[in-house]
């Protein structure tokens, strides 16, 4: 009876360790840490980072997605440990939104939203009920509303700003159709559009060069930056701050400036 036990204790450990074989390695001193980027150039900068940490024999395992959900479904349910692809807005929206325990633990480097076209050279061009591209998440359309009021082909309601939607255009002269859609989506459908604000790292995916592909661009020192998360238990751990220090670094700052130019801006 009493082998019957041990047998059985023994069985259960098994299991239990293998659950557990998936989970990200923040809060245990083995394994890499589990970071979570977008492709592109989150992913570019992330390798350099894995890169500058591994010279220290701190070992980081890179992660990419193609959308702006998965990022932080995976970090809430512990396959990350951290993710680097989203400015503090839209987290704070999707942390509220779905109940997470998701916090910023620093900031990154900052992309310029750009307006779009493979139609036309100029905004000047526009015409009558011409489509108009823009992300369709909850800071993403704000924001290119935002763009497309500072490039004079809409207004906004005063005082609308991070909050704007649709309904808050005031003044569409072109009477334009605004098309909302899935951020990662609208370079493969900007051919079906007039213009579109397209974000700096799916446009650098798609072949396109930000400073010189696009029609306006966001100023340098749009507030728009970009942040690492974590899991809130996680905030203070000495992984999560290492994995900070790493980021920003000399090394990993030279590194974008030679490689993206003034396309994306570190923060620090």
């Amino acid at each position: 009876m009493k082998k019957s036990f041990y047998l059985l204790g023994a069985l259960i450990l098994v299991i239990l360790a293998g659950c557990s074989g998936n989970e990200a390695s923040g809060d245990q001193e083995d394994g890499p840490l589990k970071v979570g980027v977008t492709a592109g150039p989150h992913e570019d900068v992330m390798n350099k980072v894995k890169e500058v940490a591994a010279e220290d024999g701190f070992e980081i395992e890179v992660i990419a997605f193609n959308d702006y959900v998965m990022p932080n479904t995976a970090l809430d349910e512990g396959e990350l440990d951290a993710n680097v692809f989203q400015h503090e807005p839209y987290l704070n929206d999707f942390v509220q939104e779905r109940g997470l325990e998701l916090s910023k633990v620093a900031t990154t480097i900052n992309f310029p939203m750009g307006i779009y076209s493979d139609q036309y050279e100029s905004l000047d061009d526009l015409q009558e009920g011409d489509k108009v591209g823009l992300p369709n998440h909850s800071t993403g359309e704000p924001r290119a509303l935002m763009l497309f009021e500072q490039a004079g082909i809409i207004e906004l309601k005063d005082g609308v700003g991070v909050k704007a939607t649709i309904k808050d255009i005031e003044k569409n002269p072109y009477n334009l159709e605004f098309v909302p859609l899935e951020a990662s989506q609208i370079p493969r459908q900007l051919g079906e559009l007039a213009i579109a604000a397209i974000n700096t790292n799916f446009a650098m995916e798609s072949g396109r060069v930000p400073k010189e592909d696009s029609l306006v661009i966001e100023p340098e020192n749009s507030p728009w930056v970009n942040v690492i998360a974590t899991k809130t238990e996680n905030k203070d751990n000495e992984r999560i701050q290492k994995l900070v220090e790493y980021y920003q670094s000399d090394e990993v700052k030279q590194f974008i400036q030679d490689d993206f130019k003034d396309s994306v801006v570190a923060s620090w």
